[in-house]
């Protein structure tokens, strides 16, 4: 079987755009080290590395100050790789874990002392079946007592049949990827406006991450830029952006830069910046100044 070949670029663009201090990535992955963190035996795909030295140093070269590692189908049910890099820089990471919904209330304590904040739910065809959702949110119980957070990866088809069951959720909800909507659709398409309508819930997050997934043209994604943008001007206290990175199952290699630059356009005032990068992620996660 041939060798993963790496879904990130290794020399991205220096972005035009100044981020401001304190800049957070809330959505982006690590895969292995293979040898160091095999891959789970039930993954859907096999990635090539990516490993935390990789992902410092794309901060570093971005102006991103504060990060959000989110375990990936690749690990399974295994948080080592994530859990490695949160203990490499813990003041300024968090991580997004996975599990089983009958996971123990001590195994969610030893996550939480390692950096962990929330556990993430996969509902995409390319990913499996996903977990009942009544199951989740019965775990979410248990979630609440130690203030941790749902993040809910689903099909755009689904937002619609998904929103009564993830209002009544005792904790707060992240939904990844702008729901991830067919940008070539238009803005009134019924998964975006059922998005919309979900919002309106206080207790509902949205990340404004993965133009590069919801658009049907090739870099810069223009056609998926109006959805980052209305759900910042919309809910500007409630959005969160993410690189993806190292982006995998993508059949182009997205350039960094360039996404940081987009957010020009999805956030176009500094106000508006400060609190989509730094503002609301430091509310969400706690980070501390």
């Amino acid at each position: 079987m041939a060798e993963p070949k790496p879904s990130f670029n290794p020399r991205p663009s220096k972005p035009r755009l100044a981020l401001p201090r304190g800049a957070c990535d809330t959505h982006f992955h690590v895969f292995g080290p293979a040898k160091k963190f095999p891959f789970g035996p039930k993954r859907a795909y096999t990635p090539a590395d990516a490993p935390k030295e990789a992902l410092f140093a794309l901060h570093k070269h971005l102006g991103i100050d504060r990060g959000v590692v989110v375990q990936s189908n690749a690990h399974g049910f295994d948080n080592a790789a994530a859990a490695d890099l949160l203990a490499a820089n813990g003041k300024g990471y968090v991580g997004v874990a996975l599990m089983p919904v009958d996971v123990a209330a001590a195994q969610i304590k030893a996550l939480h002392g390692q950096g962990f904040r929330g556990v993430r739910f996969n509902y995409m065809p390319h990913l499996g079946e996903g977990t009942p959702i009544d199951e989740v949110l019965a775990l979410a119980r248990k979630l609440a007592d130690i203030g941790w957070h749902l993040q809910i990866h689903t099909d755009s088809s689904l937002i619609g049949e998904m929103a009564p069951a993830l209002e009544r959720a005792p904790v707060p909800v992240v939904i990844d990827h702008m729901g991830r909507v067919d940008a070539s659709r238009g803005l009134n398409q019924e998964p975006f406006q059922k998005l919309m309508a979900l919002l309106k819930n206080e207790n509902i997050w949205v990340k404004v991450s993965g133009c590069e997934r919801a658009s049907r043209q090739p870099s810069p994604w223009k056609d998926a830029i109006p959805f980052a943008h209305k759900l910042v001007q919309e809910f500007p206290e409630r959005t969160l952006w993410g690189s993806d990175w190292p982006h995998p199952n993508l059949k182009d290699i997205p350039d960094d830069g360039v996404m940081v630059d987009n957010l020009a356009e999805i956030a176009p005032s500094e106000k508006q910046r400060q609190a989509l990068l730094v503002d609301n992620p430091a509310r969400f996660y706690g980070f501390k100044a």
